[in-house]
């Protein structure tokens, strides 16, 4: 799937950098990938302390900055070499993103992010005018659909503070499951499921253009069963072919061990293929010297490789 522009601070004039570090509740990942963009070469991982980072839209999302700054700069520096620009990937839960349609937008950027922001202000559980702003357009069927991802402008500091304390300079940053469908070729109806232990990011894809996402809450955290993850599930599943009149064909899912509970019973309900979302690695590209789940580097991998 093309990278969607709403990458929060990405410009269409800008060259993606090499380098990508996603910063979750658990650990920093980074990777760089291969000149072309083909595949990772080079990726490694650091732990974080429990509570270093609370991902959220109303308060401080960084708890523990000289942890996270040392984490980013433990797990960029053998990666970097003399690069020090970076795409940031932050947790779904510090980045809203919303889809909106209009009949009419004016010309000019900021008279267009004006009617944009206004629009959004009631879906919102903070000031929109105080949050950055990155919008993708499209036109189609007679009308302007916008993807727009909003972020309060303080928590966005937050992170790329904590990057550019590290020494590297966060020229792009992403929310996870955005960058993660950067490696969806989402032709046919597609169901991206995100699990962590806080949230359950569903966002869907049809013809490469993103139609749904929603953010929901995970109260089991990592216990979360089988069951208990399908129920949560499924709601937005129905709503996506009723509102679309198309069926999921394909469900990939990040952010578990396993398949073996989920992945029979979520074909079992919707016929859709279910399989991990695994990026392309190098042979010996873990530099971190410990084995982990290849669908872990999904949102570092999509940000770099997406085409």
């Amino acid at each position: 799937m093309k990278p969607i522009s709403s990458m929060i601070g990405l410009k269409k004039s800008v060259a993606r950098p090499r380098l990508a570090c996603e910063i979750t509740t658990k650990r920093v990942i980074a990777g760089r990938a291969t000149e072309k963009a083909t595949t990772l070469e080079l990726f490694t991982t650091r732990e974080l302390q429990d509570g270093a980072v609370a991902p959220n839209l109303n308060g401080s999302n960084v708890q523990d900055a000289a942890a996270i700054r040392n984490a980013i700069a433990g797990a960029l520096e053998p990666l970097s070499g003399r690069s020090r620009d970076v795409i940031a990937v932050l947790p779904d839960a510090a980045v809203r993103v919303l889809l909106v349609e209009f009949e009419a937008l004016p010309a000019k950027a900021q008279e267009r992010d004006s009617v944009i922001r206004f629009r959004l202000k009631k879906s919102l559980p903070f000031d929109v005018e105080q949050a950055a702003l990155s919008c993708d357009i499209r036109r189609a069927n007679g009308s302007i659909q916008v993807v727009a991802a909003v972020c309060p402008r303080d928590i966005l500091n937050e992170y790329e503070s904590a990057f550019r304390d590290a020494g590297y300079a966060p020229g792009i940053v992403l929310p996870s499951s955005l960058a993660e469908l950067g490696l969806v070729d989402a032709g046919q109806p597609t169901l991206l499921l995100k699990v962590d232990p806080a949230n359950v990011t569903v966002a869907a894809v049809v013809n490469h253009e993103l139609r749904l996402m929603r953010i929901l809450e995970n109260p089991h955290g990592d216990r979360v069963a089988a069951a208990e993850l399908a129920e949560t599930v499924l709601p937005s599943i129905v709503f996506f072919e009723d509102t679309f009149g198309a069926r999921i064909e394909r469900i990939f899912v990040t952010g578990l061990s396993s398949l073996q509970e989920i992945g029979p019973m979520l074909h079992g309900q919707t016929g859709a293929h279910v399989e991990q979302l695994k990026p392309k690695l190098s042979s010996g590209a873990n530099l971190s010297g410990a084995d982990f789940e290849p669908s872990m580097m999904a949102g570092v991998a999509g940000a770099l490789l997406a085409s």
